[in-house]
Formats: C-alpha cells, structure tokens, sequence
C-alpha cells in the first residue's frame, strides 16, 4: 500500500488505497442488505400455507404472492439498473433500501389480499433494485487483485439469510399457522431498515463521478476514503475519460464491443436462473419424490444452505487462481453432474450427497457469476449491465417456478434432467467468452480500448 504516492487516475488512485476499513464497511453494508434480500425470496415458500390460512385464498391465488414478488424483482433489477447509470449508485442505493424497508412492513400488516399483492410488487421492484447497484458500487471500489473474491464474500451473504429465514420459518410457523407469515415478513424487514440507517454514510462512486465530470467530487471522495483506510495520497488532477454524448443505456449493451459478451452473460444467467430456482421453489416436493422424508425438515434445508459456504468460499478462491471463465464454468458443470446424480438416484445416501453438492457447486456457481458479471462492463453502463441480467435471472425464476410443477407431475427425472440441461449449458456459454479480467483494472466507457483485451 502505498504512502504519500502521488496519482492521477482513479485507477491508480484506487490501487494506492488498497484494501482497508472502508471497503470491509461496504461489504458490510451491502452485505447486509444482500442477506436480508435472501430472506425475502426464500421467505415465499416459507409464508405460502400461512396466507393460504389468514385469506381463505386457493394454492393457485397464493402463489401470486409470489410471482408477483418476483415480476417486481424483473422491472426492478432493469429500471432501477439503468437509473443507476444516470443518477448515481448512492441515490439509487438509498431509495432502493427504503422503499424495501417501508414495503416489506407493509406487507406484514395487509389487511387484504389484495393489498398484500400490492405490497409484494412494490418491495419486489425495491429488492430487484438493489441488485445491480450494490455490485457496480463494490466492483468500483475495489482494486483489482481484490475484485473477485470480495464481490463474491458479497454474494455469500445470501446463503447467511437463508440460515436466518429457515430458523425464524423453524420457529414461527407450526406455532403460528395463521399469523407466522406476518411474523416472518416483519423479521425480513428489519435488515431494510437497518440497512438504510446505515448506508446514508456511504460515499458516490468516484468512477460514476469522473464518467459524468465531476472531477472535483471524484477527488473529495477518493481523499475520504484514503483517509478512512489510513493512507496517504496525493491526489494530482484526475484524468476523465474523453466526453461521450448521453445514450441509452439498455441499447449501449449491444454496441459492438459489448453484444458478444451481453449475450453470452445473458445465457449464462438466464441457465443458471432456471436450474437454481427450478430446484430450490419445488424443493420439497422434491425431496417427497425422492422418498428421503428427512430431506423436508428445516434442519436439513438449514444444512443446505450451509453447504453454500464453501462454494462462495472455493469460488473466491478459484477466480483469482484459475480466472473467471474456468471458474464459472467448472462451478456450471459441476451443478449440471450434481442435479443429473438427483435425478436419477433413490439411494438415501446418494441423494443426500446429491443434494449438498448441488447447492455447493450451485451457489459457487452464483458467486464466479456475480463477480464476474459487473467487470464485464464500463462504469457508463455498469449498473445497467448488471440490472439487466438481473431481469434475466428473475424471467428465468419466474419460468421455473411456473414450469416446475408441471414438469414433476409428468416425470421427476425430466424436470432435473431439463434443470441439468440448462446447466450445462451456461457452463458451455461461460466457456466461449472471450475476455477473462482477472487482475485488470475497470473500463470506463463503452468506446473504451480496454473492452476486448483478454488476459
């Protein structure tokens, strides 16, 4: 780390920064929230007998809650990405957590049905939206050799709010068969709330800044955060990217330079997405089909969620070791051999193995993706890159969700071997990307050279 250097590059700057105090805080921060978005999609399956008993609503009607919550989560992760790159990461960051907050409260006290679908939409948009400005913010904070298995320490706090949702479902209720899920929600709002009290201390991006030339407010920053880690920096006159006129950037994704990578992300996502939720929204009908009545309780669902630990922990690992790309693909055929294995075995044991090795490899999987996903772009379109494959993933969820219980009535092995099939091939996109961008430094804009390069 170094002392007194003087730079003149974000760049640069970031790399004399270093790793410090501040970016352990934001990946608390951030992490935190991450954890309590984990609650809120696991927490669906969890309340779904709940409503069923509070409303007098049918299966069919109770599963809006869901979807819903879930179409919220797809326009969300899209418009609130794309807001992102036009206003910056911190308003985004802050209006995002507190329509969360306010929304998820609001869903536990519905007096209605009807209100509660309302609310449910609401906090979807607010969850799916802090999706890509969390990532674009860490990613931009971060120096380079750090980037990847600090973005995936981020991701593996959804696994810490799985635990904590299955222990507060464990405890509430088969106590509470009419008014758990009101308990449920109102425990999955409080990280919410608590996030927001929290993140009105944390900084803009000095990329967003530069990108849109405020030079003089990228400096402030990057001096705050020096001082925060300790160092000592002199900061010379920042070198902004040269002027590029406003575009949209939705469109800007399939410039070019960046339409290969879109795709093939896209691919990656949208298989990844299907085969995590087409398992995890049936688990147990799952695990009644494959006759291991231990497989429904909560202490093994618990253990489940445990094994994703050392995934997230071998995939940080790995990324910077092996690189990107062979990392997200071993993680991708990993999971396909694993759901495969599922399928096909009714051996306790083996099932049991299966069944932990998937959410291993599956949530490793999830962890190379999220890390690897926000490098790929610019700071111009970053948040937009990242809330796109958002909605990508949450299509991908909601197909899976619609699709699984028709699969699992016509045939058990069909509906794993299709969750295989996509699988495997987000692990064959991930294999034909091109640009692997460990231990590079970020680009900047669209036109940038530094888009292609390859290790």
């Amino acid at each position: 780390m170094s002392q007194g250097r003087r730079v003149e590059s974000v760049d640069d700057a970031v790399e004399a920064i270093g790793l410090g105090r501040f970016q352990w805080r934001l990946l608390g921060v951030n992490g935190l929230v991450w954890a309590g978005d984990a609650m809120e999609v696991i927490g669906i399956g969890f309340i779904i007998p709940s409503v069923i008993a509070t409303f007098g609503v049918s299966g069919a009607q109770a599963g809006l809650v869901g979807s819903l919550f879930f179409a919220g989560m797809l326009f969300g992760a899209w418009g609130f990405g794309a807001l992102g790159d036009r206003v910056g990461r911190r308003t985004v960051f802050l209006v995002t957590i507190a329509l969360n907050a306010v929304f998820a409260l609001a869903s536990a006290v519905a007096p209605s049905f009807g209100l509660l679908l309302v609310f449910r939409f609401v906090n979807g948009l607010a969850v799916g939206g802090t999706l890509p400005v969390d990532y674009a913010i860490m990613a931009e904070y971060l120096p380079k050799r750090e980037r990847g298995r600090f973005l995936v320490y981020l991701e593996s706090f959804w696994a810490l709010g799985t635990v904590a949702v299955a222990l507060v479902a464990w405890a509430l209720v088969p106590g509470l068969p009419e008014t758990g899920w009101r308990w449920i929600l109102a425990v999955n709002a409080l990280p919410g709330l608590l996030g927001f009290w929290v993140r009105l201390s944390v900084l803009e991006s000095p990329r967003f800044l530069l990108v849109r030339g405020d030079a003089a407010g990228a400096k402030r920053v990057l001096a705050r955060v020096a001082e925060i880690n300790g160092v000592r920096l002199e900061l010379g006159d920042l070198k902004a990217p040269p002027a590029a006129p406003r575009r949209n950037t939705t469109t800007a994704l399939f410039a070019p330079a960046l339409a290969p990578r879109t795709l093939l992300l896209a691919v990656i996502w949208l298989g990844l997405s299907f085969g995590y939720y087409g398992v995890f929204t049936w688990l147990r009908p799952i695990f009644v089909g494959q006759g291991v009545a231990v497989l429904g309780t909560y202490w093994f669902l618990i253990l489940l969620a445990l094994a994703q630990l050392p995934g997230y922990a071998l995939a940080a690992y790995s990324l910077e070791r092996l690189g990107r790309r062979p990392t997200l693909a071993l993680f991708l055929f990993a999971s396909a051999a694993a759901s495969m294995v599922f399928a096909v075995s009714r051996e306790p044991a083996v099932v049991v193995g299966a069944s932990l090795l998937l959410s291993f490899s599956l949530l490793g999987a999830w962890g190379a993706l999220y890390a690897t996903t926000p490098e790929a772009y610019p700071t111009e379109v970053r948040a937009t890159g990242m809330g796109v494959m958002g909605a990508v993933a949450r299509a991908g969820g909601i197909v899976a969700a619609q699709l699984g219980g028709v699969l699992l009535t016509l045939s058990f092995p069909l509906a794993l071997g299709l969750y295989a099939l996509s699988l495997g091939v987000a692990g064959g996109a991930a294999l034909l990307m091109r640009e692997d961008l460990r231990g590079q430094a970020l680009s900047d804009r669209v036109t940038d050279a530094a888009l292609g390069r390859s290790e």
